[in-house]
């Protein structure tokens, strides 16, 4: 059983999800121990016990230490078979983490996986939505993976509401990555629930009148929806190729700052000799270290999700994944 320091790195939920789903793709059992050691509420919260039930409903496998601020996990896969069904994270607990961890396993099953999932579709501490439908699954189909995913409803925090539908195919062959072309132009949605249509659109032109100061033009679409029982909330995501910058709406802060925010994180990706942002090249570590063939990609900066990514992938396999520093950026390289 291979051991992991859940203390390492950025300590948090990102290593409870990369080492169970890569317990279940490559059938090692795996012992999580000091889980979020160093964080206010150290061991495990409802959203890693909804992500960790997900895999072991797809493997069949076996858990012990499952439970709310356990500091302890062990988990032992068996065979991996696709499922269709619904999870409800509850509130607005993210469910692009909880797909973190549930996409890697399901391209290894034996039948397709269709999955209704509730919960917070645009949240602090976690990905987008838009950043996984528009960037990330982008790339990983790009290697040959068939997975899709829609947003019926989105969902902000405190109450979420939000529900994706995905559906992931058994995966026949998985390409290394390298980047493809570039896209010529910015695109984005701009989003909104429960809140004056203005708000969307103050925050677009925000966004837009930042990126056409820069030389870039955009499209950004509109998207407003009624709160009824949801969250009310608001958000921007923008994306180029494989860098993308977010923000997410504040009570009492202007749209148009929001919209600001999202235009300046996207600008420093692509101000970047860099080909892939940072928050995508942490996503596809694991996914190169499966991929059959070389794979190669630059960010502007080592995070630490990045270097705890690397840490779990490598403790179950076998593979050189390398960091140089090449004059502003840094090159991970998979021979």
């Amino acid at each position: 059983m291979i051991e992991i320091d859940g203390s390492f790195g950025e300590g948090g939920g990102q290593i409870i999800r990369t080492a169970v789903a890569l317990a279940a793709v490559t059938g090692e059992g795996v012992e999580i121990i000091n889980i979020r050691a160093n964080r206010p509420k150290p061991g495990l919260s409802a959203q890693h016990l909804h992500a960790v039930k997900a895999v072991e409903r797809l493997s069949g496998g076996e858990t012990e230490g499952l439970e709310l601020r356990s500091s302890r996990l062990k988990f032992m896969p068996a065979e991996l078979k696709g499922f269709e069904g619904e999870i409800d994270i509850g509130t607005a607990g993210s469910i692009t983490l909880l797909l973190q961890c549930l996409i890697p396993v399901a391209l290894f099953a034996d039948a397709d996986t269709k999955v209704r999932i509730k919960g917070g579709t645009d949240v602090r501490w976690a990905p987008p939505i838009d950043f996984y439908t528009m960037e990330f699954l982008n790339a990983i189909r790009e290697m040959g993976c068939v997975v899709y995913s829609k947003v019926r409803r989105r969902g902000y925090y405190p109450q979420g509401g939000g529900l994706v539908e995905t559906r992931i195919a058994p995966l026949y062959h998985l390409d290394g990555f390298v980047l493809k072309g570039d896209a010529r132009e910015v695109k984005g949605i701009s989003h909104s629930y429960g809140l004056p249509a203005h708000v969307t659109e103050r925050q677009a032109r925000a966004a837009e009148r930042i990126l056409h100061e820069n030389g870039y033009d955009a499209e950004i679409k509109i998207e407003r929806g009624n709160a009824g029982k949801n969250a009310t909330g608001s958000g921007i995501t923008l994306w180029k190729g494989y860098k993308s910058g977010s923000a997410l709406g504040v009570r009492g802060r202007r749209a148009e700052l929001v919209g600001e925010e999202a235009a300046r994180n996207i600008m420093t990706e692509l101000e970047s000799a860099s080909t892939v942002d940072v928050h995508l090249a942490d996503h596809l570590i694991p996914y190169i270290a499966l991929a059959e063939g070389k794979s190669e990609m630059k960010v502007r900066e080592v995070t630490r999700h990045l270097e705890t990514n690397m840490y779990v992938t490598k403790r179950f396999l076998n593979v050189e994944l390398e960091i140089e520093q090449e004059g502003e950026v840094f090159v991970i390289r998979k021979e």
